[in-house]
């Protein structure tokens, strides 16, 4: 049977990250710069692989094509993939968490070196906040920090609506405006203008909570 043919594309990393129906428009987003992408048959596989972690999709189909490997160096690049992609972390990495008393409530975020612990960042409280804005605003915070810095580190977070958020550039939040979080909600706006005027080549992944234990940014007060 013959492959079915890509008709979706997500860009994860890219000029304009997001889902497109074409590959003109997709290559227009990924040639010339670092970028992750990949074709999908249908939108609803699309919109499940946009709001996931690439390597989910990418890391993967390269280990499969490379099950069959019989060379001593196909078998160590297979070894390597499996490493990476299963149990452990890669880093060095910033990692950020948010944490909000009440929803909403009162709500802090910070950024920590994964492989250390040591605060990079931290921001709050906010009264009348999300978790999810805080998550949100982490990540923005976490990106200009390592493009300031130029470090080329991996960012990760434990929030899958915070990286889709990021990746759409746009804070989803149905938070109302009000006079206890104006300051909050104007930092929002700043973070999706810095979002939109800024590229960037940092890799954001999903912290495996279940595998690696709570992400080195948690404030621990579950």
């Amino acid at each position: 049977m013959a492959k079915q043919k890509a008709k979706f594309y997500v860009v994860w990393q890219g000029r304009e990250p997001g889902i497109y129906d074409s590959w003109a428009a997709c290559e227009a987003q990924v040639k010339g710069v670092a970028a992750k992408y990949k074709g999908f048959a249908t939108r609803a596989e699309a919109e499940a692989a946009f709001t996931s972690n690439p390597e989910d999709y990418i890391t993967r189909n390269a280990i499969a094509k490379r099950t069959t490997a019989s060379s001593a160096s196909d078998l160590q690049a297979l070894c390597a993939d499996l490493q990476r992609s299963d149990l452990s972390p890669i880093l060095p990495a910033l990692a950020v968490d948010a944490a909000c008393s009440g929803n909403p409530g009162l709500m802090e975020f910070r950024g920590v070196i994964a492989d250390t612990g040591t605060q990079v960042f931290h921001r709050g409280p906010y009264v009348d906040g999300t978790n999810n804005i805080g998550e949100f605003l982490a990540l923005v915070l976490g990106l200009a920090y390592l493009k300031k810095e130029k470090l080329d580190w991996a960012l990760y977070s434990d929030s899958k609506t915070a990286i889709s958020w990021v990746r759409q550039k746009q804070c989803k939040t149905k938070l109302e405006w009000s006079a206890k979080n104006q300051d909050l909600l104007l930092a929002v706006r700043a973070a999706e203008k810095w979002l939109h005027e800024n590229t960037w080549t940092t890799s954001i992944y999903k912290w495996d909570t279940e595998h690696w234990g709570e992400i080195p940014a948690d404030f621990g007060r579950k």
